[in-house]
């Protein structure tokens, strides 16, 4: 069973990531893959320092995520740009490592990844779960979360795909407006539902 597990920015996907693992689902993280493939060294740094030059790097050569990310924030043919980089590296990676997990027997493997439904990545999914909150909760969070700002948060919040429009896609959706034990019981009470073997069709 391989799912895609997809939400707006500060929505808590990993946190519902995390549950998941602990219930005994493999989840590949693209936010890390991310990373890995724009490391030091790799293709996809060399691509990304071509085209928007020295200021997105850090002094040592890395990658400047957070400079990287004002950038194409604030235009989005810049942004778009960089996507056409990095995301047929990240598919790739993915294809990977939930290759790998299927191989070595994961009775589920989730892809946790922010943009699924904008790159038409979910379609390659058979189960979409979307996680979800109210704006206003999304916001504090992420204003916890980069140390920001209302406004700037708001700025990052809209420039993503409505909640709405995004749960419109979903298999299953994960409600994380309220407490923990709560979030636990949904993705407990989903994972189980998910997992029960299909009725027998005579």
């Amino acid at each position: 069973m391989i799912v895609g597990l997809t939400g707006g920015i500060a929505t808590g996907k990993s946190t519902v990531a995390s549950i998941l693992v602990e219930l005994g689902a493999t989840v590949v993280d693209a936010d890390l893959v991310s990373r890995d493939v724009v490391s030091p060294g790799s293709t996809g740094l060399h691509r990304i320092h071509a085209r928007f030059g020295a200021t997105v790097l850090n002094e040592d050569g890395s990658l400047d995520r957070d400079a990287l990310g004002r950038h194409v924030m604030a235009d989005p043919k810049e942004r778009a740009a960089l996507e056409a980089i990095t995301h047929p590296l990240i598919l790739a990676e993915i294809a990977t490592r939930v290759q790998a997990a299927t191989m070595g027997g994961a009775p589920a493997v989730f892809v946790e990844a922010a943009l699924l439904v904008e790159t038409g990545s979910a379609a390659h999914y058979p189960q979409l779960w979307v996680v979800i909150c109210e704006p206003g909760i999304q916001a504090e969070r992420l204003m916890a979360r980069k140390g920001c700002d209302r406004a700037t948060a708001e700025r990052w919040i809209q420039s993503q795909m409505p909640m709405d429009e995004k749960a419109r896609h979903a298999s299953q959706v994960i409600d994380n407006g309220t407490d923990l034990v709560s979030l636990r019981e949904q993705v407990s009470l989903a994972y189980r539902k998910l997992m029960e073997p299909p009725p027998d069709r005579d």
